[in-house]
């Protein structure tokens, strides 16, 4: 998509910090990184959400995202690293590109775990209607 950010930079049509490359995914450093070594993997084929990544692309992206977080962690020893998707405007997506972002943490780094990032856990009747929904053919 011409003018999809990540497909342009995925194309090096705009540069990037590129710590990772293969023939299906490129991972770079987030230019508002939340962390040192904040990175992003993306598949080359575009996609907004990992629903709408073809099947044969998945298996490619999470290989990708682990040779990255293994880079992270040899390279930085973070104490951790966050991994994990914004899918939605209503997530925190602000480009329409299905995108991994790999966040090296660190003991007193101010930061919190995935769960912390919404707080909206469903009373015990509706988490049986969502489980009913889920499970429904």
């Amino acid at each position: 998509m011409d003018s999809c950010l990540f497909c342009r930079i995925a194309a090096k049509e705009i540069p990037a910090e590129i710590v990772y490359e293969d023939d299906r995914t490129v991972a770079f450093l987030d230019v508002h990184p939340r962390a040192p070594g904040h990175a992003m993997v993306i598949p080359k084929t575009h996609a907004p959400t990992l629903a709408g990544l073809p099947d044969a692309e998945v298996g490619p992206l999470f290989a990708a995202v682990q040779k990255v977080a293994r880079l992270l962690a040899a390279k930085l020893a973070p104490d951790g690293i966050t991994i994990g998707m914004n899918q939605g405007r209503a997530s925190g997506q602000e480009v329409d590109h299905l995108h991994v972002h790999l966040i090296p943490r660190w003991h007193g780094d101010g930061g919190s775990s995935i769960q912390s990032v919404v707080d909206n856990p469903p009373r015990a009747k509706e988490a049986a209607e969502v489980l009913k929904k889920l499970c429904a053919v």
